[in-house]
């Protein structure tokens, strides 16, 4: 029988595993790391946020960050036709980093992993979960490698980060439908010929379509004049477009006539790809033995960016109640994990609800923006969604938001004033 001895067993290598396992490794726990595919593989989510560098140098990874030559990330554009805001991390009301990236997720994912090896996790390539039993003394993991070999794992917890893999929401049947209608995201890879000065290429730029608002483009840039292109809409939205793969993708690219004019010379450098239905929810985020991390819990739309700063911050909060547990103390994993990782998520909830349905586009483009109040934004914006002292933030942010963008569009040119604060 394999594991034994082990403490903990991470499902995936991705960011929230491999910062698990450093986090765990460096408290002298026993952690295999197991993962499916080989890296450097492709995954999509390019760029950060502020927060999740600081989380990146809690686990003792930003070193190595900041040595690899990833594209240096300060804020955000959004454009709307001839509407456009703009948020710098600098200029925000929560106290933190104020940069972050934007990375190709081969490489990324393959460095924190190597990071999580450095700081004494073991991890493995190439291995499949094929069953978990959590109803024993400890949990039985069953993993089987790409030579046919079966192998059983007795570890004192599991901890899932296996993205969208959701490896213990199908195990286990944990799987719950998302609340949010169905979405697809176009994506590709190009070499965007922009004309220097055209774009700042240390923000990720937001576009959307000026007759459906709905639908919207990302632009994040890399090194050497490569950019992330990607499109989000509905199905519907979808089938309207005809031909090949990128066909369709660049006719999508050509009903926004901003993007249309900075991409004009630009060409695809990998082909287009796409996901249908992304948005994923579980019955509960923990149980006996075991806890989900990040995408194997729950994802919500790539519009703000939050897929990797939602992963890094579970695995910073299972780490510490894992360890406080392993101590012999007292935990509750509803209260000190479940509880404070979902404030966060209910924040880039109410922002993610707030873009589709308009008020959040009504508060970003409003032309007498209060500083104050866009320094709370762009807190959350940035990552810091935890941020109990943030009026936007958490459970109540959904109210708050709405009152807000009520606000904005009440003091539209030749109305009355905004408001001056949050309600």
């Amino acid at each position: 029988m394999a594991g034994v001895g082990t403490d903990v067993v991470v499902i995936g290598a991705g960011p929230a595993g491999s910062v698990a396992a450093a986090l765990l490794s460096q408290r002298g726990y026993q952690v295999l790391v197991l993962e499916r595919q080989h890296f450097p593989r492709f995954s999509i989510g390019e760029s950060l946020l502020a927060y999740s560098t600081e989380l990146l140098m809690e686990a003792g990874m930003l070193e190595a960050v900041l040595s690899a030559g990833f594209k240096f990330k300060n804020g955000a554009t959004f454009v709307c036709d001839d509407q456009y805001s703009e948020f710098n991390f600098a200029d925000k009301l929560t106290a933190g980093c104020s940069f972050t990236f934007q990375v190709l997720r081969s490489e990324f994912d393959h460095l924190l992993a190597t990071e999580a090896e450095r700081h004494g996790a073991t991890v493995r390539y190439g291995v499949e979960i094929t069953a978990v039993d959590v109803g024993g003394e400890l949990p039985t993991v069953t993993a089987r490698s790409e030579a046919g070999t079966v192998e059983l794992h007795r570890p004192r917890f599991v901890l899932d980060a296996s993205g969208f893999g959701r490896t213990l929401a199908r195990l286990l049947d944990l799987e719950k439908p998302s609340a949010f209608p169905v979405r697809a995201a176009r994506f590709c890879h190009v070499k965007d010929a922009i004309v220097a000065g055209a774009f700042d290429r240390q923000k990720i730029r937001i576009g959307i379509n000026p007759t459906h608002r709905d639908v919207w483009s990302w632009l994040i840039p890399f090194p050497n004049g490569v950019s992330s292109l990607g499109i989000v809409a509905s199905r519907d939205h979808l089938a309207r477009y005809s031909g090949t793969d990128e066909e369709r993708f660049w006719a999508m690219v050509g009903d926004e006539p901003k993007l249309r004019t900075l991409l004009a010379a630009a060409h695809t450098v990998r082909p287009v790809g796409e996901i249908i239905g992304y948005a994923a929810n579980v019955k509960a985020l923990h149980g006996p033995g075991f806890a989900l991390l990040g995408n194997a819990a729950e994802f919500l739309d790539p519009v703000f960016s939050s897929g990797v700063t939602i992963a890094l911050h579970s695995a910073k909060l299972a780490a510490s109640v894992l360890d406080r547990q392993f101590r012999g103390e007292t935990v509750n994993w509803e209260q000190q994990f479940a509880e404070p990782l979902m404030f966060g998520i209910e924040t880039f909830r109410t922002f993610v609800t707030g873009w589709y349905d308009g008020s959040l586009q009504d508060v970003i483009f409003h032309p007498d923006k209060v500083p104050s109040i866009h320094r709370m934004i762009c807190s959350a914006l940035a990552g810091y969604a935890w941020d109990p002292a943030n009026p936007y933030t958490g459970p109540q942010s959904a109210r708050r938001l709405r009152a807000l963008a009520a606000a904005c569009r009440d003091s539209a040119p030749g109305r009355a004033a905004p408001a001056t604060g949050p309600s």
